[in-house]
């Protein structure tokens, strides 16, 4: 028997601030213990909602080993005090888990299995770096007829779409100053703090003067990769990282990162259920692969198709939230879809930001839904290349 679909709404979003990685403020808090403090903070924001009545938690994770191994989304559930009866899952599309993990929770939602999903990202990359701390690539992608591009360092797709689509070294320094600033403006006017839930931080510290060791205390609550006082002489001094004639520098690439996000979604009986107000629906959602030596243009197949799944046009977007993997990426994709630069990334992205891979794209759903409310836009979206060739976005709607 078929059954009409039903929506899917955004009644809560919260994240942490993203930390620096490998030695920023968050490098000693699990991933786990990062996703509880989500969680609570998520679940704190809406008390309304009986937690019992929640029935699943989709977790995504680009590199799910060590400390964020072994199902970090039920493990995460449980140490946040959900109730055991509340299931979890960990998902791994790289750079689009968290997006994924939202689409997948909507869609369960949309089809009728589920009421209300939790869908979250954390990742550390101070505690387990890009690539794994054991990453093994299967031999034959070395042989003559296999795509060697798989094996290629995320740097190397940036440098290949830089010349392809002829992006040069000022534009990409220009582009990542633009993402410092305009992160900076937003923090100055307060601008994320809808969306984020500080963490208090505990180090022990050695004080050589007393011969004891003392514990300090301090809270975190702004993402500490904005460079307010970044200048093009500044990141013209950097020298590229990935090619030795490249462009591709760390100034005007994404930052390592640590950090959390997640989402409550509802169905409409749980909307009236628990007299909520939805922050958003979520429209649409969209995957596409593309060859993986050029990765980083994979937005420019998934864009569209996600707004064609929605029913819209580019135009239509007042808030794009595209994921800034590499400056050079991001400025391909602006131009080959002519994308309005006033609706991309208007509080910065994660050149200045971070990215914190797998959460990225729960963190940075969160930015859209608060930030349509703030500014009374329509319609949103995420987007973010992915690696080994691939493309995703997914629409909001402000309601």
């Amino acid at each position: 028997m078929s059954r009409a679909l039903r929506d899917a709404y955004i009644v809560a979003a919260t994240r942490t601030p993203i930390g620096k990685a490998p030695r920023g403020s968050l490098k000693h808090l699990r991933p786990d213990d990062l996703l509880v403090h989500a969680l609570r903070s998520l679940i704190a924001s809406v008390p309304s909602v009986d937690p019992a009545r929640i029935d699943d938690v989709i977790v995504g994770c680009a590199m799910p080993e060590g400390p964020q191994g072994l199902n970090v989304a039920r493990i995460g559930a449980l140490l946040a005090g959900l109730p055991s009866s509340v299931a979890g899952v960990t998902v791994n599309r790289f750079c689009a888990a968290g997006l994924t993990a939202i689409a997948m929770a909507a869609d369960r939602i949309r089809v009728g299995e589920a009421d209300a999903i939790i869908a979250a990202g954390t990742e550390s990359m101070s505690q387990v770096p890009s690539g794994g701390n054991a990453p093994s690539l299967n031999p034959r992608l070395f042989f003559e007829d296999a795509d060697v591009a798989i094996a290629y360092g995320m740097g190397i797709t940036a440098e290949k779409v830089a010349e392809r689509w002829k992006v040069s070294r000022e534009d990409q320094d220009a582009f990542a100053l633009a993402s410092h600033h305009k992160a900076a403006k937003a923090q100055q006017s307060g601008w994320f703090q809808a969306e984020i839930s500080p963490i208090d931080i505990e180090e022990h510290r050695p004080d050589l003067v007393s011969g004891r060791v003392a514990l300090e205390r301090r809270t975190l609550s702004l993402d500490e990769g904005v460079r307010a006082d970044s200048s093009l002489e500044a990141l013209a001094k950097l020298k590229p990282v990935f090619a030795a004639k490249g462009s591709v520098t760390a100034g005007n690439s994404s930052q390592t990162s640590d950090g959390a996000g997640a989402l409550l979604l509802v169905s409409g009986e749980v909307l009236k259920q628990f007299n909520l107000t939805p922050l958003a629906r979520f429209v649409s959602f969209a995957v596409k692969g593309v060859p993986p030596e050029i990765m980083g243009i994979g937005p420019i197949e998934a864009i569209p198709a996600a707004l064609s799944l929605a029913g819209l046009k580019t135009a239509d977007l007042g808030w794009l939230e595209l994921n800034e993997a590499f400056a050079a990426q991001s400025l391909a994709v602006i131009r080959e879809l002519r994308l309005d630069p006033e609706v991309v990334n208007p509080m910065g992205g994660a050149i200045a930001l971070g990215h914190p891979l797998g959460a990225t794209g729960a963190i940075r759903a969160a930015t859209v839904v608060h930030g349509l409310r703030r500014t009374q836009r329509k319609h949103g979206m995420v987007s973010m290349c992915v690696g080994t060739g691939m493309g995703a976005a997914g629409i909001f709607e402000r309601l």
